[in-house]
């Protein structure tokens, strides 16, 4: 009894010094949400993704009703990604390749304000990237960017069966036809990327 008491201690002990994971967040909107997770799963550094509504008025929305366009939310995703493996600012510029922020209501053939381009940030520091990202971001483009920088308010996780949609369902029509390619063309551009990168030997 008292060894298993001291094993108690110990590992409590072992608990309280051991530093938990440093992870920040950033919630950001471009098109429909299983896109965006199939795409920030591929980011070196982003620890968890998830699915979910933002920038709306309506309280714990469902997925039916952001669809009617009516909520005012966007279909989100919000990213965990550790600060010590990818920056903020790595995270908003790769969110530039996953869309297209000069498109105009909607993405591709998804159409309606819930599929619009958002960023939405929860500190001034959060604002600050996203401005600096966005401008950085427009000499790419001849039109203008019509991404919203605005600040988070709440974010709502979507449903379960929307949580890591291309994994479960990789050989759905939509799936197959628009996340498919997305995601095999960010994985070229990840691979030219690292292979850009000197050599520390």
């Amino acid at each position: 009894m008292k060894l298993s008491r001291l094993f108690v201690f110990a590992a409590a002990v072992a608990f309280a010094v051991t530093p938990a994971l440093k992870a920040d967040s950033i919630v950001l909107g471009g098109g429909c949400f299983w896109c965006l997770d199939a795409a920030y799963k591929l980011l070196p550094g982003v620890t968890h993704v998830t699915c979910g509504y933002a920038g709306g008025t309506v309280a714990n929305p469902s997925y039916e009703e952001v669809c009617t366009g009516e909520t005012g939310h966007a279909e989100v995703v919000k990213i965990d990604y550790d600060p010590a493996l990818v920056s903020l600012a790595r995270v908003l510029t790769y969110f530039w390749d996953v869309h297209n922020p000069v498109q105009i209501g909607g993405q591709g053939h998804d159409m309606g304000p819930q599929y619009r381009s958002i960023i939405l940030y929860a500190s001034p520091a959060q604002k600050d990237n996203a401005e600096k990202s966005r401008a950085l971001a427009q000499k790419r483009y001849e039109q203008p960017i019509t991404t919203e920088i605005v600040p988070l308010k709440d974010f709502w996780p979507a449903e379960e069966y929307h949580q890591d949609y291309f994994k479960k369902n990789p050989t759905r029509a939509y799936c197959a036809l628009v996340i498919r390619p997305k995601v095999d063309h960010l994985k070229l551009l990840l691979q030219e990327e690292k292979s850009q990168v000197p050599s520390t030997k």
